[in-house]
């Protein structure tokens, strides 16, 4: 994570996991009210919690928003982008899961299944209150506008880009 959501053992909490992708789903909602598929979820997720990684350049104008809001670029989890990508997108499933058995999500196959915030979620989401989540939300604003309409092809080559320039 970065120094607003503590030690790496938050990934292991799927409580935790489920409440980022909802602050996603949320933003998602506002942009992109058709919902997304789980590849261009794990994208946005991966991003929202390593958002340094998008706005790498030090001229970048959300960068410095970025750092203010306390995402740091050499924290650790910095170091290892590719397995951090990887374990989260192998929970991803079993994290929307659990937000549509408890009525916060919705799936639809509309080609890909795409999922969507349910209302119950919206609100849920709008309640909370954490310095985190408010950061993660302000991530998740700043990747969904730079990304959200990239062609698949090209959302899989930048990441593969972003995930080397994280592995250094």
């Amino acid at each position: 994570m970065n120094a607003l959501a503590g030690a790496v053992a938050v990934d292991r909490d799927p409580v935790f996991r489920a409440a980022q992708l909802m602050l996603l789903l949320n933003v998602l909602a506002q942009t992109q009210p058709g919902g997304a598929d789980i590849e261009r979820l794990a994208v946005f997720d991966f991003l929202a919690e390593h958002p340094l990684l998008l706005a790498r350049q030090e001229d970048d104008p959300d960068r410095v928003r970025l750092r203010l809001a306390g995402f740091d670029d050499a924290a650790l989890s910095y170091a290892s982008a590719v397995q951090r990508f990887v374990g989260r997108r192998l929970r991803l499933p079993a994290d929307l899961a659990w937000l549509i058995a408890r009525g916060l999500a919705t799936g639809s196959a509309e080609g890909r299944v795409r999922y969507r915030i349910t209302d119950a979620g919206r609100r849920l989401a709008g309640s909370f209150r954490s310095m985190y989540a408010a950061a993660y939300t302000d991530a998740a604003r700043i990747v969904v506008g730079r990304l959200g309409r990239a062609s698949d092809r090209r959302l899989r080559e930048s990441l593969r880009q972003w995930l080397a320039v994280g592995a250094r």
